[in-house]
Parts: C-alpha cells; sequence; structure tokens
C-alpha cells in the first residue's frame, strides 16, 4: 500500500499540481520512510480531500508529489465520539491510538473522579500530545478524516452531551449489552462512549449520566482494562453500523 501523508496544502490541489512537503512530514518521508522518485503515495488534509500522487523529488527538508487524482471523501455520519478518562501511565494514550486506527471520529479527555493522572495546570501539553498521537495514528491507518481532539471534559459536560447525543456508558456491571443495543438502528445524532478510568466510574457519576439519558452497557463477561474498553466497543460499533 502507498504511504500516505496528511499537509493543509492538499486541500486546494487538484490533478497536475504539485504539493510540497516540507519540515517534519518532507523528514519523515525521505530520510525515515526512505520514499523514492516515481514512487506512488497518497496525501490528504485530514478534513476528506484525498489525493493519489507520484514522487518527483525526495530530500530530508523537502518532497515534492505531483498529484494524479482527487476525490473529497465525506465525513462519517453518524459520528462515533469517544469520551476516554484520564488513567496513568500510557494507558489513555494506548486507547486514543487504537481508537483512532479503527475509525473514532471525535475523542474527548475526561477528568473523572477515579483518574488517578489529572491534567489540571498541564490540560494544554496533554491535548497537544494527543492531537499527535491521533494524527499519526490517522496517518498509519490511511484515514481521510484527521480525528478532532476537543478540550477536557468535566462531569457537567458529558451531562449535557447526554441530552443531545446517543450516550453508552461503558460499565461492566450494566445489564445491556451493547451488541444488543447496537442492533438497534440508530438515528443521525452522535454515538458517544463513555469510558471510565482504572478504578470504574464513581457512582454518582453513573446516577448523574443515567439521569440525563445516558444509557449504561456492558461489552461481555469479562472486565476490560480502560485502555482496551474503547477500541471493542468501536469495533461493535463499526459493525453494527456498516462500517465495517
Amino acid at each position: 500500500m502507498a504511504l500516505h501523508f496528511v499537509t493543509d496544502d492538499a486541500s486546494g490541489a487538484g490533478v497536475g499540481d504539485v504539493v510540497v512537503l516540507t519540515g517534519p512530514e518532507a523528514h519523515h518521508a525521505a530520510a525515515v520512510r526512505r520514499v523514492r522518485v516515481d514512487e506512488p503515495v497518497t496525501l490528504g488534509d485530514g478534513r476528506g480531500v484525498w489525493l493519489d500522487g507520484v514522487v518527483t523529488a525526495a530530500a530530508p527538508k523537502q518532497v515534492d508529489v505531483r498529484v494524479t487524482g482527487r476525490a473529497e471523501i465525506p465525513a462519517p455520519s453518524p459520528r462515533i465520539v469517544l469520551v476516554q478518562a484520564l488513567a496513568k501511565g500510557d494507558r489513555d494514550e494506548l486507547a486514543v491510538q487504537a481508537a483512532t486506527e479503527l475509525g473514532v471520529d471525535v475523542i474527548v479527555p475526561w477528568q473523572a473522579a477515579r483518574s488517578v493522572s489529572r491534567w489540571d495546570a498541564k490540560a494544554e501539553k496533554g491535548l497537544a500530545r494527543w492531537r499527535t498521537i491521533v494524527r499519526e495514528a490517522a496517518k498509519q491507518a490511511h484515514r481521510a478524516w484527521v480525528p478532532e481532539v476537543e478540550g477536557v471534559a468535566r462531569l457537567a459536560d458529558l451531562v449535557a452531551r447526554a441530552r443531545t447525543a446517543n450516550v453508552f456508558v461503558l460499565e461492566p456491571s450494566a445489564v445491556e449489552r451493547l451488541t444488543a443495543v447496537a442492533s438497534d438502528p440508530l438515528d443521525d445524532r452522535d454515538v458517544v462512549l463513555v469510558v471510565g478510568p482504572e478504578g470504574g466510574i464513581a457512582p454518582e457519576e453513573l446516577d448523574a449520566l443515567r439521569t440525563a439519558g445516558a444509557r449504561l452497557v456492558r461489552l461481555g463477561d469479562t472486565v476490560l482494562r480502560t485502555s482496551t474498553a474503547g477500541a471493542a466497543a468501536i469495533s461493535v460499533l463499526s459493525a453494527s453500523t456498516g462500517r465495517w
């Protein structure tokens, strides 16, 4: 499969144009991936534009790609949104990476009551880190749309979302299974998956979300880690909604 790169310059490019990669993207293409002249590649802007192209020049500081084809891929609907609780170590980052590869459309970091990791004063740094992970994972997965990473959410933000979207809270003690819920036709509102931290979602958080209209669901008979629960749920939804 051709290598894929993301650049804002892809937005306005058409067949016959030359898109120039510079900076880290050029270094990655030429020095890391060893792209060569005449090699076919694909380019995108992360917002639906998809270009086929051929490398015409390759150097560590600049890679030129002549566009041979252009398409515009519509955004998926309904969107799949992952609300991922902050977790210790790199578990939340692993969750974000896997979710991106599997097709999530929006990622929302959540400062849950039981989150061991606390961003607080370093929220901007954390968001920048997640956005970098998402961008690289989207390139690896050859995605036309790079998922959006929203600002850090609090419980009140999730409660408000539960009133306007299809919100499913992953909870091992729930009676309903996500597989059963996902088999019912969904409307065009966002489908939001809420994943708690290592210690689980606090009872008061579950009560507030349920009261606002969220549905508590479980994936099966086993308890998954916070790093894998979201990925498993996205797979179920991708199959049930026809994405896969």
